[in-house]
């Protein structure tokens, strides 16, 4: 007889219980960027061959889409501009926007 009595009694782990204790989430976590910080030359000649295709270029873009640092492409993006690959269109002390420059058979007359 002992032994029904034991399977009579309700089951405490069927929702009766306490609830389990909330635990913590570790935060989200950002992969580290492994951005170069150098040209090499394959990389400097794909700068000079896709940037000034670019509708909007500012160094977030260029850095984000060759994976070089923003310094980097802040003097890359300095040196296009001398050399007239590329056009400013504002400047501001923490960001500076620039776009294609017009081709020479498309600026209007």
């Amino acid at each position: 007889m002992p032994e029904k009595e034991k399977a009579a009694k309700p089951d405490k782990s069927a929702g009766t219980g306490k609830a389990k204790k909330k635990k913590w989430s570790k935060g989200k976590v950002h992969d580290k960027l492994n951005n170069l910080a150098l040209f090499d030359k394959a990389l400097y000649d794909k700068l000079y061959k896709e940037v000034p295709s670019y509708k909007l270029i500012t160094p977030a873009v260029v850095s984000e889409r060759l994976k070089i640092r923003a310094s980097l492409a802040r003097r890359a993006l300095q040196e296009m501009l001398a050399k007239g690959y590329i056009k400013e269109v504002s400047k501001h002390h923490s960001q500076v926007i620039y776009t294609r420059a017009p081709r020479k058979g498309d600026e209007p007359q």
